[in-house]
């Protein structure tokens, strides 16, 4: 009984472990494939985090005048367009979404949106200390969905952050992936979606 249990209890923990392995392995090819049909990026996103990388963000987009820009809970919406206004960007390529409470959901809100426009490929901008974090959750999430990504790093004075933050919303993507779920909604700052544009 005891051995039957044990072979029982073998046999899921490698059914599992090698459901996972194909699981993670489809990430990689399905990141390969948007990178064959999209070289090079065709819109911006820039996570939410102060009005520094508004800034940034306006500033790079002078250079690449056919990009959509989508900005996922940043600085208020006045505030924000008067930025690009300040250097003649259009408020035709600005999408303000204030769906997201936190990174993966920065991602996760967004799917939809890049599908929508048919979108395989976008620069990812944020905070040099934030950039690993948004990496690993954009690789996870926007990867799972066959969008790929070229980071952009906003040069700050804030250290790195710690490997907890990584590994838990690693998790959490994961989770959304078979899920559908992020578990944003335990967040206090979880609101109604919100999604402003002119």
């Amino acid at each position: 009984m005891k051995r039957s249990y044990y072979l029982l209890k073998k046999y899921w923990i490698l059914s599992l472990a090698s459901f996972s392995l194909v699981f993670l392995s489809i990430i990689p090819i399905r990141i390969a494939i948007a990178s064959y049909q999209a070289p090079h990026p065709q819109a911006i996103l820039t996570l939410g985090g102060g009005q520094e990388r508004e800034k940034f963000t306006a500033e790079f987009a002078q250079n690449h005048p056919n990009l959509h820009i989508w900005i996922s809970s940043g600085i208020l919406p006045a505030q924000a367009f008067a930025i690009f206004e300040e250097v003649s960007i259009p408020t035709e390529r600005i999408h303000l979404d204030y769906r997201a409470v936190d990174t993966v959901t920065n991602c996760t809100t967004l799917v939809h949106d890049f599908h929508k426009y048919h979108i395989k490929h976008i620069y990812l901008i944020t905070s040099d200390f934030h950039l690993p974090r948004a990496k690993t959750i954009a690789t996870l999430v926007l990867g799972s969905q066959g969008i790929t990504f070229t980071p952009i790093s906003i040069p700050s004075e804030r250290p790195r952050e710690s490997i907890f933050p990584i590994v838990r919303d690693s998790g959490r993507s994961l989770l959304w992936i078979v899920s559908g779920r992020t578990g944003a909604s335990l967040n206090p700052r979880f609101l109604s979606p919100l999604y402003v544009s002119r």
